[in-house]
């Protein structure tokens, strides 16, 4: 099958092949290629759980997604620290990250894995709803791969031909990225099942709905970007969407009565979660997440800590704080958000990382609400929903208490951090809601212009003269 992983890999192999020619002589009686790979349904079901596959490995969705999106916000601090992770939280981000450039890779892994299938499945000879389904899981995580990627780099390259892939991309602005993930995310709106027609079989694969939240987060990104009323209506209608369906599939779609549950391994999977990556039990399938955050009475590796301001950041009458920061040892405070009693101390755990729930899509509609009206009354009702099932039903916000439309971002970026710490999206909630360099500047690091994307890895620039570097690095 051809492959474009990355030029370094490739042009690493080419280099070996030279000295050792000569060991290279045997014939080859058979070979997988795509035209002899993709034939039955079977087929095409593998291929899918290839474009899965990476997204349970440890520099990316396992734990990379936390440490390019969590720990360059607020939430924690790096503790045992090595010099990646200290770049990423201090925002002295340099080119030879290797933690940087792992999320790169297995991104674009991840992708050229869906273009195989956006290639090759649609010939399979096979019931045509069922193959729509499959090829438009493939076309969601390459939405989700594009956004991801576009958040964090700015301008990548645009890698969708299967059948042609360029072997030296240069890159395409975010803009037409973004534009990219959002005709990859329609695709799998009107082709993927349903959530209530989901399988438990298929437990873990995209849905309809799923596509719609986060269509609604890249329409929110685009909007902040310059979009403005058009992307911000968009994000409305998606999130809208979803609501609605919730109305008429509350056993499927949902918020969840208990914050806890949510990330209780015995409950997950629960009708809160509306897309996450499956972990499961050990020895197979298992997430690291526990360890990293656990304190090392607890056999975990206590790499990180959370910072002062989110220790602050909960009302005393908050039942999250209980979830999230309910750990303490020695007197330290550790985040708990992800602890797994059900396995032995040290032990990796059966977390799902979930991507999307649906408080987000609640919490989306409020914020596409107040940039398109900034005086409708209904913009703090989902917001609302979140503190009421949080224990706050007596602090809720109104025009009393939040008067202007600035005075909303304020308390929905506050809000959002006490619901979604931890959950891959602070980074970006915080540039999107234009708080970045103001939080990060609280902390003690000034964060310039160009520094709100990080830089594009060294070693692919190595390989490829066509990829240019963003400023300021």
């Amino acid at each position: 099958m051809k492959r474009y992983l990355t030029i370094a890999v490739i042009i690493s192999i080419l280099a070996g092949l030279g000295s050792c020619k000569k060991a290279l002589t045997e014939k080859m009686h058979s070979a997988i290629t795509p035209n002899n790979f993709y034939q039955t349904e079977q087929d095409a079901e593998a291929a899918v759980n290839g474009v899965f596959g990476p997204m349970q490995f440890q520099p990316y969705y396992q734990r990379g997604v936390y440490l390019v999106n969590e720990l360059s916000g607020d939430v924690f601090q790096p503790n045992n620290a090595n010099s990646d992770r200290v770049e990423l939280y201090t925002g002295r981000y340099t080119p030879p990250n290797s933690t940087i450039n792992a999320w790169w890779t297995y991104s674009y892994l991840l992708i050229k894995n869906a273009n195989d299938v956006i290639a090759y499945v649609p010939g399979i000879d096979m019931n045509v709803s069922r193959r729509n389904n499959l090829v438009g899981n493939a076309y969601f995580l390459r939405g989700l791969a594009y956004y991801d990627l576009a958040s964090v780099f700015g301008a990548v390259p645009l890698m969708i031909d299967g059948k042609n892939p360029i072997l030296f991309p240069s890159r395409s602005s975010a803009d037409s990225v973004f534009d990219q993930s959002i005709k990859d995310l329609q695709y799998a709106e009107a082709n993927c099942l349903h959530m209530d027609e989901l399988p438990s079989s298929e437990v873990g694969r995209a849905t309809s709905e799923a596509a719609s939240g986060l269509l609604a987060r890249v329409y929110l990104k685009k909007a902040s970007m310059g979009g403005g009323a058009a992307d911000y209506q968009h994000a409305l209608d998606e999130c809208n969407k979803l609501i609605t369906y919730s109305a008429g599939h509350s056993s499927v779609l949902s918020l969840s009565p208990s914050y806890a549950d949510i990330f209780n391994v015995d409950t997950k999977n629960g009708p809160e979660s509306m897309f996450a990556v499956q972990f499961g039990d050990p020895p197979n399938n298992v997430n690291i997440t526990n360890l990293m955050f656990d304190p090392e009475s607890l056999g975990g590796f206590a790499s990180f800590l959370p910072t002062t301001s989110f220790l602050n950041i909960y009302d005393v009458d908050d039942d999250r704080k209980a979830a999230n920061l309910g750990t303490v040892d020695g007197g330290v405070t550790y985040i708990s958000k992800y602890r797994d009693p059900g396995v032995s101390p040290g032990a990796l755990g059966r977390n799902n990382w979930i991507v999307l729930r649906y408080a987000d899509v609640l919490m989306m509609q409020s914020e596409a609400k107040n940039a398109l009206n900034a005086s409708d009354a209904t913009k703090f009702d989902g917001i609302n929903a979140i503190r009421t099932r949080a224990g706050l039903g007596a602090k809720l916000y109104s025009f009393a208490n939040t008067a202007t439309a600035d005075d909303f971002i304020n308390v929905l970026a506050d809000e959002r951090l006490r619901e979604f710490c931890l959950e891959g999206m602070r980074r970006n909630d915080l540039i999107r809601l234009k708080k970045f360099q103001q939080v990060k500047a609280a902390e003690g690091y000034a964060i310039d212009d160009n520094h709100l994307v990080m830089p594009i890895p060294q070693v692919d620039r190595d390989v490829n003269t066509n990829l240019s570097q963003n400023k300021g690095y």
